[in-house]
């Protein structure tokens, strides 16, 4: 009897640790650790790179500032908007917060980097927007272009990390300088398993802002966090990455954008489905609809579309297997996958994989052709990390 007491006893310390530690280790992003950034901010004329994701616990970011008696001067918003209801490419003019009345320059109309005459009156530029860890999501170039305009000016920027729901993986190649473009601006792979303060911290330390001058960069870091963790994001990043599943297959699919196959815009599952009316790619139908705000005119629209159902796969990280089989089906029927070449390339970020493609390589094949350089970039990334790696 006293031994079974004794063993229980110590279960329930053991469970009482376990709970502590997960208690003391809970994830604290950078924008809800005011008391390390606030006082920077004091008596400044301060300038918001944010959306919708920018919260402090159940608050945005800017009620937040304002409440502090920050001097919030302009908001920039990025492609989606301030609110992130605008779908991918929908351009977006400049307006105002109708809560605080602050004026909201977009970074995805007329100009996609602010202004010089849009940063005189700022003394430093906040950034805090939720990424996914991919190359070709547009908030990476956001941050790069407001760096460099944020250099170009003279004034300090400050980052409030986040966390990567993909930073356990680095794969895919490193853009080629050939193909730079906004949705490829930085030398590295299409998963490149950094956090945006990460990046932007090696975005200084490598060379690759092209304005004139120094940067005074601050990245405040996300608490208690590591590469190890599991991080599901709490508000989605983007109206067409509506949930955790297709922010992990949003890397292996985002390809398809530039070939006839639907991702599921307009339908309720996007960049979790694929599919294409014609040549058949899989059992599952579907039939792509006008979603104002989301999709307001998508590829195959109201079509009946044939193909994969992905919500309950296990896929993460970057596969190219069913981009190589749909090439196959396209080809078997005489039809050509890849509609867009160009920007194909331009995801991409090379074109070695859309020549791979054309000479029937498989995908472990083409895979296997950046390998090395994905090495390469891990070790050239090491003095920039901020989180624990495996």
């Amino acid at each position: 009897m006293r031994q079974t007491i004794h063993a229980f006893l110590m279960l329930m310390i053991t469970i009482s640790v376990l709970l502590c530690s997960f208690q003391t280790r809970a994830i604290e992003v950078a924008a809800e650790r005011g008391d390390q950034y606030l006082p920077m901010l004091e008596g400044k004329r301060v300038g918001l790179v944010v959306n919708q994701s920018a919260r402090v616990h159940d608050q945005h970011l800017l009620d937040y500032l304002t409440d502090n008696q920050v001097n919030v001067v302009r908001i920039f918003a990025p492609e989606h908007g301030f609110r992130g209801d605008k779908g991918a490419g929908v351009y977006i003019t400049d307006g105002k917060d109708t809560k605080t009345g602050v004026p909201i320059v977009s970074l995805y109309g007329t100009n996609k980097k602010p202004k010089p005459d849009q940063l005189a009156d700022i003394d430093m530029l906040v950034f805090d927007i939720q990424d996914v860890g991919v190359r070709f999501y547009t908030y990476l170039s956001t941050l790069f272009l407001t760096m460099e305009a944020a250099q170009q000016s003279g004034i300090s920027y400050l980052v409030l990390d986040r966390p990567n729901p993909n930073i356990a993986y680095v794969d895919g190649p490193v853009l080629d300088p050939g193909f730079r473009s906004f949705v490829g601006m930085l030398p590295v792979p299409v998963l490149h398993g950094m956090t945006l303060g990460e990046l932007a911290l090696m975005s200084v330390g490598e060379g690759w802002l092209r304005s004139p001058g120094q940067l005074d960069l601050t990245v405040i870091p996300v608490a208690s966090y590591s590469a190890q963790d599991d991080y599901e994001l709490p508000i989605a990043p983007s109206p067409n990455l509506p949930n955790q599943r297709a922010i992990y297959l949003y890397p292996s699919l985002c390809l398809f954008e530039a070939t006839q196959v639907s991702v599921g815009r307009g339908s309720d599952f996007p960049f979790q489905v694929f599919g294409h009316d014609r040549v058949r790619l899989g059992k599952f139908a579907f039939s792509p609809r006008s979603i104002p705000g989301a999709a307001m005119h998508p590829k195959l629209q109201g079509k009946m579309v044939y193909g994969e159902d992905l919500r309950y796969s296990g896929q993460r990280g970057l596969s190219l297997d069913w981009l190589v089989q749909a090439h196959s089906a396209f080809e078997q029927q005489g039809n050509t996958l890849i509609n867009s070449p160009s920007f194909f390339d331009k995801l991409a970020g090379t074109d070695v994989i859309r020549l791979a493609l054309a000479q029937g390589l498989k995908a472990h094949q083409i895979e296997a052709i950046w390998q090395q350089e994905v090495q390469a970039f891990k070790t050239r990334r090491l003095p920039y990390l901020l989180y624990a790696r495996e």
